[in-house]
């Protein structure tokens, strides 16, 4: 259940996806892995219109790999991806053109062209990511390579958010920015999330993501170990604390 508390994006579901009321994406008891090697063990995951989703957890608890999964980058060995409420094993490519997002953790821009240009490149209009973020107009001549860290995420995000994905999968969006940065992007994404995106948000850092979150999943060592609204899991933050001591040192990414 979406906590009232929290947001009102759940109203907006009905308007997210005509014709396709239920989740966008799920996993349903799905294991999967690399070369052979599970990482994933039985993990039943959902994502609603509307909503933004954490996904928690330690180093190596299995988050990435939940993300490449979801995306069809990584085959389920077991148990079945839906997306859009039917079975799907289409590749990333497929899935982007009927509505996926995906941000992952590098930072993908291309550092010897402007951002101007790479906004171009990526299909968008600059317009429609200078209305998600304005502040990236003085810095539209500038080279990518040039931009800080923090304005080349806002550029790889709003690229993104420009295009009005049905879902966006982001990838430890925070990691290594300055927090006031971190909170402009967290912000974006909860805006977009309340006008029906679904969004899933890997996020070491609980506290930022349960910030912005309707509900949660705490990832340990390729399982889910705790899910719920954020506002149940903020009151359980000393179990979540030992949960991620304990999973530290999994063998998942």
């Amino acid at each position: 259940m979406i906590s009232s508390s929290n947001h009102t994006s759940a109203a907006l579901a009905d308007t997210a996806l005509a014709g396709h009321p239920g989740p966008l994406v799920e996993l349903a008891g799905v294991s999967s892995g690399y070369t052979n090697v599970p990482v994933l063990r039985d993990v039943d995951l959902r994502v609603e219109p509307g909503e933004v989703v954490g996904l928690l957890g330690a180093n190596g608890a299995g988050k990435t790999t939940t993300l490449l999964t979801l995306a069809g980058e990584l085959k389920a060995t077991q148990g079945e991806v839906r997306w859009l409420g039917r079975p799907s094993k289409a590749p990333l490519y497929k899935l982007a053109r009927e509505g996926l997002g995906y941000l992952t953790e590098e930072r993908a821009v291309f550092s010897s062209l402007t951002t101007a240009e790479n906004i171009r490149v990526g299909g968008c209009l600059v317009a429609d990511v200078l209305e998600v973020f304005p502040e990236l107009e003085p810095r539209l001549p500038v080279k990518a390579g040039m931009l800080s860290g923090g304005e080349q995420q806002m550029l790889a995000l709003g690229r993104i958010l420009a295009r009005k994905p049905k879902l966006l999968l982001a990838d430890e969006l925070s990691q290594g920015l300055a927090p006031l940065i971190v909170r402009r992007l967290l912000d974006a994404v909860r805006a977009a999330a309340d006008g029906g995106m679904g969004v899933l948000l890997v996020e070491q850092h609980v506290s930022l993501a349960l910030a912005i979150s309707d509900r949660a999943y705490l990832m340990q060592r390729g399982r889910i170990a705790l899910a719920g609204s954020a506002d149940e899991l903020k009151l359980r933050q000393r179990e979540i604390q030992d949960l991620y001591l304990a999973g530290k040192g999994g063998a998942g990414t």
